[in-house]
This record gives C-alpha cells, structure tokens and sequence, in this order.
C-alpha cells in the first residue's frame, strides 16, 4: 500500500506500481471469492482460536483490526483514483 500511494501520489508510475496493482487485485479476488473473508482467518477458527478473534496484527488496537478491511480498501480506492487521473492528464 505503501509503495502504491508513494508513487501515484508523487507521479513516479513504474514497474512497482502495477505490481502493486496485481498483487491487489489477486487479494480482492481471494476476499471475493471467500465472501469477504480472509482464507487464514477460517484456517486460524479451525485450529482453535474463537469467531472474531484472529488476528495476526496483535500490536494494533482492536478497533484497528477489527475495520483494516475498510481502512485499507479505502486507501486503495484512492491510490487507484489518483492512478487514473495520472494516466489520464
């Protein structure tokens, strides 16, 4: 995410930058496809852990955890906004 909101924020569009793109895609794919849930996550509540508490990011505040699905689509759709308004000006 880093990388991508660098580079079409400061207008170096590079080979990174549609890696980015790819490795995003590929990522909405997987949630789409495991109606919006993380595959480890259900791995993870098979093992032992209980619904809604599995979580790798363990040094984040809860609510953090909770809405990074949000947070970071949100980033996304302006990352990819500001990607279209530099390859179209």
């Amino acid at each position: 995410m880093a990388v991508l909101l660098y580079e079409v924020t400061a207008d170096k569009i590079s080979i990174l930058t549609w890696i980015a793109v790819a490795l995003f895609a590929i990522e909405v794919i997987v949630f789409i496809a495991n109606n919006w849930t993380c595959p480890l996550t259900i791995y993870a509540e098979k093992l032992e852990s209980y619904h809604g508490q599995t979580t790798d990011i363990f040094f984040l505040p809860k609510w953090f955890g909770d809405r990074i699905i949000t947070i970071y689509g949100g980033l996304l759709i302006v990352a990819l906004l500001l990607l279209a308004i530099r390859l179209l000006s």
